[in-house]
């Protein structure tokens, strides 16, 4: 094991203790798009699933977006899923692009969302984890805060309102770049044709942002962690 594994392995586990992310007789569902943080999602949870505590079922599900022309390697994916002891269910769906004005990526990821939750409930999974990594999440807090004027970002688990799910990130506290060097020494394969749609977008800029604060102040990412369970009443603006 790496010394980059350990460090994963040691935030994985922490961040399942700390929010309770797993239990006893849980049947959790991984949504795998195919890149480095669901695939690494797969292998940390089909190795959890052989400890005796708590006792875990792990499967994982790739939905296909039939109107996008991107592309995973389908035979890559279900050996690697394979190989970690988890079983991968495929999936199609598609989207209407003329009944709406919302832009394709959200079409798509909504589609894709409701694919993978209805799938889940029908199968019998109480949990769908999701590949976000700390980044992700303080990345979504920094946007919302410049644009939305909020202080809102995903959290480590939410209870859906209208499925019997939980949706569950066990890699909230894992940086990005650890998991980007994880996949370097695995070597990880990336999809064999990326989305067409995809741009340069107000996540890049943010993104870029934190990379830049954190070069400044490198605890910076754990100051920002810090500051969403540290709200003073007393501070709030009415």
């Amino acid at each position: 094991m790496s010394n980059t594994d350990r460090k994963i392995q040691r935030l994985f586990h922490s961040a399942c203790a700390d929010y309770k992310l797993l239990e006893d007789n849980d049947r959790v569902l991984v949504a795998l798009s195919g890149g480095k943080d669901s695939l690494e999602l797969v292998r940390l949870l089909g190795t959890q699933q052989r400890i005796y505590k708590p006792r875990i079922e792990v499967e994982a599900i790739h939905v296909v977006m039939d109107n996008v022309p991107y592309a995973n390697d389908m035979d890559y994916l279900s050996g690697f899923c394979n190989d970690c002891g988890v079983t991968l269910h495929v999936v199609h769906t598609h989207f209407e692009e003329t009944q709406t004005k919302k832009p394709k990526c959200f079409l798509c990821s909504w589609h894709r969302r409701k694919a993978i939750f209805c799938f889940a409930q029908e199968h019998g999974f109480n949990k769908v984890a999701l590949g976000h990594h700390q980044d992700d999440i303080l990345v979504t807090l920094m946007m919302n805060m410049f644009y939305q004027g909020s202080i809102q970002t995903m959290p480590p688990m939410l209870h859906m309102r209208h499925y019997s799910l939980s949706v569950i990130r066990p890699l909230c506290l894992v940086p990005e770049r650890l998991i980007a060097e994880e996949a370097a020494t695995l070597r990880f394969r990336k999809q064999t044709k990326t989305c067409p749609y995809e741009e340069v977008t107000q996540r890049t800029r943010v993104k870029a942002l934190l990379d830049k604060l954190e070069q400044d102040n490198p605890e910076v990412r754990y100051s920002l962690w810090g500051s969403m369970k540290n709200i003073y009443p007393e501070m709030l603006v009415r």
